[in-house]
């Protein structure tokens, strides 16, 4: 690839004095897997992956439907039926063709977990739900990964950053809710916007873990969007 097209495509983040060359190095050599090419994966992808993470891994077994696409804007009506990590990949590599991708089109589960997530830096999780939560937390800390972690309801989105030299899930929730008792998008909704706000933020994190920047800290950031409510909870 040429340095001239890396210059010219980088060169407004790499005149910051905390990114340069350097910087902009680090991302290339950097791998990240996001779990989930929904909601919250869309704007995570668009954003590492024009920042110019190098390698990026982008894991979802779910095929995209019609009510997917107010707020999952890496799709149109055109894929519907088809499976997210694909189209995704096809897209994450449209917007950026200096960097390389790869779908994984499956579920993540405790059988392939550990051999899934060993291969990258840094694990972003846009799953939906719980029990990939909890798997995902668990996983990372067996293998000391940091992991960049977003939910979102309704009007109001959470993100944290675990096990980066910090505390994990289960200090903050030690015990996986009853999925009876939570409240979930499919059945109370959320404005489409909302994820967008959140996965920025969470695709934030990640190029700073990656920049070596300061990052959230044992830290729970609560937003409400609809009133603009934005509170930080040491944990």
């Amino acid at each position: 690839m040429s340095i001239i097209q890396e210059f010219l495509r980088y060169n407004r983040q790499t005149i910051l004095p905390e990114i340069g060359d350097e910087g902009q190095e680090k991302l290339k050599k950097a791998r990240v897997l996001v779990i989930g090419a929904g909601g919250l994966g869309c704007p995570i992808l668009q954003y590492i992956a024009t920042a110019g993470v190098g390698f990026i891994g982008i894991m979802d077994f779910d095929t995209i439907e019609i009510h997917n696409l107010h707020r999952q804007i890496l799709y149109t009506e055109n894929e519907i039926g088809q499976h997210k990590s694909i189209v995704a990949k096809e897209v994450v590599s449209k917007l950026n063709p200096l960097i390389d991708s790869v779908a994984i089109n499956e579920k993540l589960t405790v059988e392939n977990a550990s051999e899934i997530i060993q291969q990258y830096d840094i694990v972003v999780d846009g799953s939906d739900n719980f029990s990939t939560r909890y798997l995902v937390n668990d996983t990372c800390v067996q293998l000391n990964k940091p992991l960049v972690y977003g939910s979102i309801l309704k009007f109001e989105g959470q993100i944290a950053v675990f096990n980066h030299n910090s505390k994990n899930l289960r200090d903050l929730f030690p015990e996986m809710p009853d999925p009876k008792d939570v409240p979930n998008c499919n059945l109370n909704g959320v404005l489409g916007t909302l994820p967008g706000i959140i996965g920025n933020m969470m695709a934030h994190e990640t190029l700073k873990l990656i920049l070596e920047l300061p990052t959230l800290n044992n830290e729970l950031i609560i937003f409400n969007t609809l009133n603009w409510n934005f509170t930080k909870l040491n944990f």
